[in-house]
């Protein structure tokens, strides 16, 4: 067996919030070979097996009694080019930030207002992440899993994927589908999407009117870095909670009590708030309590200030739904998985 496993393995250095938990056993996947292994030894075991990828998308609470196999598979290709269209395959390991570094060093148009968001290729599609007007539904183009109840490869399309906001087929059928490589449809092409306003303001601040890709990557990057901690100073998984979806009549209703309320209307009649609005409105933007706290700059980040137990950050994440439910009528949900 080439898989090296660990026992009792301390998960602080594999998850942004630098929470100090253990798995009673641990191993990193660098190819197929290594995940079926890990499979194989979970089940001889009679243990569960838990997946991770970078670890930016975690509330770790407990000692975690599984094995939890890190997803550290590498390797990017291109697998169709017509000379403007660009099919490119990325393996589930990949850091997500290098690899939209990597497309833009190609030529490549499409990744760039998803730069600098933590994690890896393959725990991308789980979430469908987006920022600043794209999600990874608009450039996928399929990816390839393990079913992990048969052992047998699929390939998934688009369609397959059952994409929605922070939404995927993937985060239903938890503990079957363990993603192993993702492809993306790009373009040699400008194609940007420039409708958020901090970004044309950017651009625009640095003299910018022909945009390129990757002058819109380091203006998103720009934007980034000074709303959201770096989490290896300190700790945090990025936004929080979901933008909350509502009913048209509950938005108008909480426009006329707040006139500053940030809403967007969605395709299927309802509005989307901005969480961040609601929780820094609510006086809890810069809140800590012992290390756990709301970031000063940013209400949509819970930080680790260095000592808080995941139990800390989940008390003070659910202090804040409750808070938001009383007052705006208005339910969070926590974007990272719990354990």
């Amino acid at each position: 067996m080439t898989l090296h496993v660990r026992p009792q393995a301390s998960l602080k250095p594999f998850n942004s919030f630098g929470i100090d938990v253990r798995a009673q056993l641990f191993a990193e996947a660098r190819s197929d070979d290594d995940v079926r292994e890990a499979l194989a030894y979970a089940a001889t075991r009679s243990l569960p097996l838990l997946v991770i990828g970078g670890g930016s998308n975690l509330l770790l609470t407990q000692d975690i009694p599984a094995l939890v196999l890190r997803m550290a598979t590498q390797g990017i290709r291109i697998l169709q080019d017509d000379g403007m269209q660009v099919v490119v395959e990325a393996e589930a390991g990949e850091a997500w930030h290098p690899f939209v570094l990597w497309t833009l060093a190609q030529g490549l148009c499409g990744l760039e207002n998803l730069s600098l968001i933590p994690g890896t290729v393959g725990a991308a599609p789980m979430q469908n992440i987006g920022a600043y007007g794209v999600e990874i539904k608009d450039v996928f183009a399929g990816l390839t899993a393990l079913d992990r109840h048969t052992g047998e490869l699929r390939d998934f399309s688009l369609e397959d994927c059952g994409f929605a906001y922070r939404d995927s087929v993937f985060k239903h059928e938890t503990g079957r589908w363990l993603i192993l490589r993702v492809r993306f449809a790009l373009s040699r092409a400008n194609h940007l999407k420039l409708d958020y306003g901090p970004v044309q303001q950017r651009l625009a601040g640095q003299g910018i009117t022909e945009a390129t890709p990757s002058d819109v990557s380091r203006a998103i990057c720009s934007i980034r870095q000074e709303k959201l901690p770096d989490p290896t100073v300190l700790g945090n998984a990025g936004s929080f909670f979901k933008n909350p979806l509502v009913s048209k009549a509950l938005a108008e209703e909480l426009k006329a009590l707040y006139p500053d309320l940030v809403a967007y209307p969605q395709a299927d009649g309802q509005m989307k708030l901005a969480a961040g609005w609601l929780i820094d409105k609510a006086g809890w933007k810069g809140f800590r309590e012992g290390d756990a706290g709301v970031h000063a700059l940013q209400a949509l980040v819970l930080v680790n200030y260095g000592g808080a137990s995941g139990h800390d950050i989940a008390h003070l994440a659910q202090r804040i739904q409750r808070d938001i439910a009383e007052r705006f009528k208005v339910e969070l949900e926590m974007e990272p998985n719990q354990y």
